[in-house]
């Protein structure tokens, strides 16, 4: 087993490698344009944008569980679980589980309403550790996004 704590601003470095080796399970290393400098300056600046837990063992740090709170009209506070991700020589061994307790046990201390992430279709994994919860996969929604460039080129 691990030990989950919270996030630290040392902790980046790992963090960051942690999101990368998630996006090379997923298929969309190239994605991936975040910095260290930039996790520092959203997470740890005067109004943080986003909050972690980490799962350390003798290896360091092996896990990572990255949430920010949204707000629903329909519902209010929300916890919105961006990433879960435990690097590959240690999954199996409980510690995404360990991750995703603290994660939710920290969505019921700040009173949110319910959390939300989104999952791909094809990662059967995790949408079996998902539905051991019970929660609620929907088909219905439409993912949207629109990128940088694409609202530069607006010109508003």
């Amino acid at each position: 087993m691990a030990t989950i704590r919270t996030g630290k601003k040392e902790d980046l470095p790992r963090v960051l490698e942690l999101i990368r080796e998630l996006a090379a399970y997923e298929r969309a290393l190239p994605e991936v344009t975040n910095t260290v400098e930039r996790l520092e300056a959203d997470g740890f600046g005067p109004r943080p944008l986003y909050g972690f837990f980490v799962a350390e063992t003798d290896q360091g740090i092996v896990g990572l569980s990255l949430y920010y709170w949204r707000y629903s009209t329909w519902k209010g506070k929300r916890l919105y679980l961006e990433d879960i991700v435990v690097t590959q020589t240690e999954r199996g061994k409980g510690i995404g589980q360990q991750l995703f307790d603290r994660t939710v046990q920290h969505a019921l201390d700040e009173q949110a309403s319910g959390m939300m992430w989104q999952v791909l279709e094809w990662n059967e994994p995790a949408i079996n550790f998902y539905k051991k919860y019970g929660s609620k996969l929907d088909g219905e929604w439409v993912n949207v996004t629109l990128e940088r460039e694409q609202m530069e080129a607006l010109r508003l």
